[in-house]
């Protein structure tokens, strides 16, 4: 039988900001309890006390606390290095058949410079490319037929590697988005790998974007 305690919890997991909040403390666990009450009685088919549900979040309060510290105080306290890159564009472009042919072309000219900058992201309906701002004129010889969505200059990125196993821990991710969502930090472009995250931002947000990151796995709420 399914007891409330269970979907007390359920309904909390599924909710990063609630599950967060309450390991934290700083949440009202009788208006959270008064707010599920009405999930909790259609899941159970009866009507449920206020303070069973307001029981169950107590109980789960110190268990979400151990989960986050045991284990995203681990992963985001081994962060890798941090590499930065300057004097960045941004492009999107509309999907065709011969935009990869035109991705061919940029890349036969950069495999002789490692020191230029490349990303580029396929999606359904479209194509974003992130290049070296000295490398601008190829594209702008090679991409010239092709329909460009968005374009932006003066920009620049922070990669960060990441320590093995971010890949299955729930909330590793959200833990450095929320960071940078608190300083208000805009983000231009996110670019992910399985061991590297590079987020791309204005120029004038460089050095705020590289403090928050490079300060993250030092953070006291990790480490307490």
């Amino acid at each position: 039988m399914v007891s409330i305690s269970h979907i007390v919890e359920d309904l909390v997991k599924h909710r990063p900001y609630l599950s967060e909040s309450l390991a934290d403390g700083i949440i009202n666990v009788s208006s959270l309890a008064r707010q599920l009450q009405p999930s909790v009685e259609k899941i159970l088919m009866r009507e449920v006390n206020t303070g069973a549900i307001v029981m169950a979040l107590n109980r789960l309060a110190p268990c979400f606390q151990m989960q986050k510290q045991l284990q995203l105080t681990t992963l985001l306290g081994n962060m890798g290095d941090i590499i930065l890159r300057s004097n960045l564009c941004d492009y999107t472009f509309k999907n065709s058949p011969t935009l990869l042919d035109c991705h061919i072309e940029v890349l036969k000219n950069l495999s002789k410079n490692d020191e230029i900058f490349y990303t580029m992201v396929q999606g359904v309906f479209e194509t974003n490319l992130v290049i070296s701002a000295t490398m601008e004129h190829w594209v702008a010889e090679f991409f010239r037929n092709e329909i460009c969505l968005f374009e932006q200059r003066g920009l620049s990125s922070v990669t960060l590697k990441l320590p093995k196993g971010n890949s299955v821990q729930a909330g590793f991710y959200y833990m450095i988005m929320k960071e940078l969502s608190w300083e208000g930090i805009n983000l231009t472009e996110v670019i992910s790998s399985t061991n590297e995250f590079t987020v791309v931002v204005d120029n004038a947000l460089i050095d705020k974007t590289f403090v928050v990151l490079k300060n993250i796995g030092k953070n006291e709420d990790y480490i307490k």
